[in-house]
């Protein structure tokens, strides 16, 4: 059986994004016949503004991809921190940028889930991914949620947890905070799960 193709696509300016991208890669790979591949979307900050911001490095093990390359892939998982309730400017700006793939409807049927970091509660924890899905749908990619399919880690009460039905979160607060264990293991099991529905969908 062919391999399933899943693309973790993310912008990170601080390094949660990209945190929890990477507990995203190895859900997706605990599949069997599933390969997770991450991808960063181009960065549009200059490095004087990005130094301003005390912006770490880039990964530079992760590739940015260009808008023709999602057609190569079989699912998707798309992470983004939030600003002001939607997707970062440089998300908007690479999926602003797959209009040609939009006029053919190629990712039309593909499944895709979106993960995201906020700062506070209000920060846009579930709009941020309501949001989202307007870019999915316009392509016709098959929004995959996470329903409460999680279990007791949704319904945890003692500690602050990002993540919702709609997908795996973050608190970044100031930025010092990093994602938690159970951030993390929401992560994973997100990316198992769409892995698993994007597997049966190719078969």
């Amino acid at each position: 059986m062919a391999t399933t193709k899943i693309y973790i696509v993310y912008y990170s300016l601080h390094g949660h994004v990209e945190t929890m991208a990477r507990e995203v890669q190895r859900g997706v790979n605990a599949v069997e016949g599933v390969e997770g591949t991450l991808w960063q979307v181009p960065e549009t900050l200059s490095d004087l503004i990005l130094q301003k911001m005390k912006a770490p490095p880039k990964a530079n093990d992760v590739p940015e991809i260009r808008p023709e390359q999602l057609v190569e892939a079989d699912g998707f998982l798309f992470g983004f921190p939030s600003r002001f309730g939607v997707m970062a400017a440089q998300c908007k700006a690479f999926f602003d940028a797959t209009h040609e793939i939009w006029e053919t409807q190629a990712l039309a049927g593909k499944p895709a889930g979106v993960f995201w970091s906020t700062g506070f509660h209000g920060g846009g924890q579930e709009l941020t991914a309501l949001t989202a899905v307007t870019q999915l749908a316009h392509h016709g990619m098959i929004f995959v949620p996470l329903g409460y399919t999680f279990g007791s880690g949704m319904f945890d009460m003692n500690e602050v947890k990002g993540g919702s039905s709609y997908g795996s979160g973050t608190f970044a607060a100031d930025g010092s905070r990093q994602p938690t264990e159970l951030e993390l293991q929401q992560a994973f099991y997100q990316g198992k799960y769409v892995a698993g529905i994007a597997k049966k969908l190719k078969a």
